[in-house]
């Protein structure tokens, strides 16, 4: 049955179309246009930074003056290019199956992340935009990513009970000012965040804003300590 399908509907590229060899994959062109992070990078908020890793964590400037919450941070990718496309068509194109393509790129930038007992936690979307989107684009990326690891999900750990302004042409303090006390720990769910460690995770890390008031939840709840993963991250020069 399998190889009937793959006669009448071949895999192509979760991008562009193009035939590839396998389903929810990048022909090698998007993949050479889709700027995987490599190399070194902010222990913090997994920002490319110059210089070769040695192993030893760096923090970027951003994340020395932030203070930032959570112990460590990753990203997959950077958020321009190709990455930038499939961010967006994952978000608004109503496109949620390129979380499946979007899982083992996240895990292999998870790596530094991850313990034996992580707790995968969407980043959560106020009911209204749920309401428009149909779909939590994090969730479903924190849903893959767990197929993926194997690991524990709990995807209604954290509610947005507040309606918040989209953070487009915002600078840093008032995007921070934007989330403040927006999330919280689910009434009735968020006792599963107590003495675990979490591993948050979004579609896109700008200033860090959401992960800051998504963290402070976890931590409110009883999380023994929480990390950040987002599928890209906005830098500087993107």
């Amino acid at each position: 049955m399998q190889s009937a399908l793959g006669v009448l509907y071949p895999p192509q590229c979760i991008s562009c179309d193009a035939s590839t060899d396998t389903d929810f994959a990048l022909c090698g062109a998007c993949w050479r246009a889709t700027p995987f992070i490599e190399g070194l990078v902010c222990d913090m908020c997994g920002d490319p930074l110059p210089g070769e890793d040695d192993g030893d964590p760096v923090h970027c400037d951003g994340c020395i003056s932030a203070q930032r919450p959570w112990i460590k941070g990753r990203a997959a990718m950077v958020y321009k290019d190709n990455a930038r496309r499939l961010v967006l068509a994952l978000k608004h194109g109503d496109r949620p199956e390129l979380a499946r393509a979007a899982a083992p790129w996240m895990a292999r930038a998870a790596t530094p992340l991850l313990c034996t007992d992580s707790l995968i936690v969407p980043m959560p979307i106020h009911w209204t935009r749920l309401f428009r989107r149909r779909y939590n684009q994090s969730a479903e990326l924190a849903r893959a990513l767990a197929a993926n690891l194997n690991a524990e999900h709990a995807p209604d750990a954290l509610e947005r009970h507040k309606r918040t302004r989209a953070h487009d042409g915002m600078d840093i303090d008032a995007r921070f000012a934007n989330m403040k006390d927006a999330i919280r720990p689910h009434p009735k769910n968020g006792a599963a965040l107590a003495g675990r460690n979490v591993l948050l995770v979004d579609d896109v890390m700008t200033s860090g804003a959401s992960f800051d008031a998504a963290t402070q939840a976890c931590l409110d709840a009883g999380a023994d300590q929480v990390r950040v993963l987002a599928l890209a991250r906005v830098t500087r020069d993107a």
